[in-house]
Formats: C-alpha cells, structure tokens, sequence
C-alpha cells in the first residue's frame, strides 16, 4: 500500500464512509425509468412522486426514519401513483439496478489496506425488500449506519457523528463519498474530506488518489 496522505490538520486518513445510492449502485434513473414506462407511467414518475407529491414525500421521509414499514410504503405509494398492486413495490422498481464494481473494488482495497470501512445510508426500507443484499454490499462494510434503524437520517448531523463513534474514528480522519451535495456538508461542517460523486466510477479516481489503494 502507498504512504497514507495527510488529512485535515496533517492526520492521516484512516477512515472511508460512503453513501449506497448513487455510489455503490449504478443504472438507478434508468431501472426506473424502465420500470415506469412497464406502468404505463412518465419515465421520472417515481422520483418526481417522491419528490414533489406531498404525501408520497411524506411517506417516503416516515420510511426512511424507521416510522412506517416498507409494506405499508409500499401499499400507500402504489394507491398515490394509480397502480392495482403494491406488492413489493420498491423492489420491483428496484430491480434494474446494478452495483457499481469500480467503488466495490475501491472499498474492498482500502478495507484490505487497513481503513476502517463504513456505510452511511438514507434507508428506503429493508422487508420484503432489502437493497443492500441486493447489490451485495453489507459484507463489505466494519460499519454499516442505517437511517431506519437510527431513526435518524442525513443531513442530521447526528447520524455523521454516530457512524463516527461505531468506527472509532474523529472526523478528521475520514473521508466521505455521497453524490447529494446537501448531505456532503455536515460531514465537511464535523471536519472530514468529502468527495461529491457525480459519477462512481469518476469517484473511484478521485478516492483512490486520497487513499492511496486501488491503482497503481
């Protein structure tokens, strides 16, 4: 392994958190996208609903604190979107995605290397359907940080500082990869280096020059 590079105030890094969607996942816009046009619905109404329907909006925040289960998300989002059926909706919208391989790789390099590897995640429910087995990812982690099972989700910094403590590590020490700029800054506000990820590939670039591992 490389020489570890120096963090905020000369500490050296120690410590990689990163984000689920958007990170670890690829193809996400387009698995719905897909998945919407087999409803019969526009191309973004899943993220669109949840975003701007009030009451989806509502429901989706309750899941993603632990408030309401998954089923019931399920059932009461598939009413708001006009579908017959809302058995095991969020997986069947879901099921396109696919993991990213480059930031898989990243992690499993620099858990090898001796950083401490942990998953910062805005849970969207995990029964019937659960995301992380999904893509395959809960084995990579010494940590994982839930919002449904904290019931607490970014951009509160108290979730930052949990998965702070589970890792035992100071901010300072760590370096977060989230591709929503919102949630990037509580952890930049605590003191750790944060990556914006547009692309997880590009990511992977950018997180193996800081880290030191992954390339050559």
């Amino acid at each position: 392994m490389r020489a570890r590079l120096a963090g905020v105030g000369g500490v050296p890094y120690k410590g990689l958190i990163l984000d689920f969607v958007g990170v670890l996942t690829e193809g996400v816009a387009q698995a719905h996208a897909e998945w919407c046009a087999a409803q019969g619905l526009a191309p973004r109404a899943w993220g669109e609903t949840l975003t701007n329907h009030p009451e989806a909006r509502a429901h989706y925040r309750a899941l993603e604190v632990g408030a309401m289960s998954q089923a019931e998300f399920n059932r009461r989002t598939a009413e708001v979107l006009g579908l017959d059926d809302g058995e095991n909706l969020m997986g069947r919208v879901w099921a396109g995605v696919r993991p990213a391989m480059g930031m898989i790789a990243l992690a499993e390099a620099a858990r090898s290397a001796g950083y401490v590897v942990a998953m910062l995640s805005n849970s969207f429910g995990l029964d019937p359907y659960d995301p992380y087995a999904h893509i395959g990812v809960w084995e990579l982690f010494d940590v994982a940080v839930i919002s449904e099972r904290e019931r607490v989700a970014k951009p509160d910094p108290v979730i930052y500082q949990r998965v702070l403590e589970r890792m035992g590590l100071s901010a300072d020490e760590c370096v977060f990869a989230d591709d929503r700029r919102e949630n990037l800054a509580p952890a930049a506000s605590l003191g750790m280096r944060t990556v914006p990820v547009t692309s997880p590939d590009d990511a992977v670039v950018v997180l193996s020059e800081i880290l030191g591992v992954g390339r050559v």
